[in-house]
């Protein structure tokens, strides 16, 4: 999985409640990490891929996001 899915994927699991996906793909836009259209090529691909449906985490893309989370504290 490329690093932009990685932190993308990690964003949008550890976003605040009552914080969009969209806001999610700015917030990281701003960071210079990506285009907004780089993201919304990413985010469509983690929705390809079985992680996310319906603007939420499936069981999968949640456990892929914990992993990825261990594997950034290294």
């Amino acid at each position: 999985m490329p690093i932009e899915q990685k932190v993308l994927l990690l964003g949008i699991y550890t976003k605040e409640e009552d914080e969009t996906i969209k806001e999610v793909l700015l917030k990281l836009e701003g960071t210079g990490m990506f285009t907004l259209k780089e993201a919304k090529k990413s985010l469509k691909s983690l929705r390809e891929s079985g992680f996310l449906k319906d603007s939420k985490l499936t069981i999968s893309g949640i456990e892929k996001a914990k992993e990825i989370e261990k594997e950034f504290k290294l």
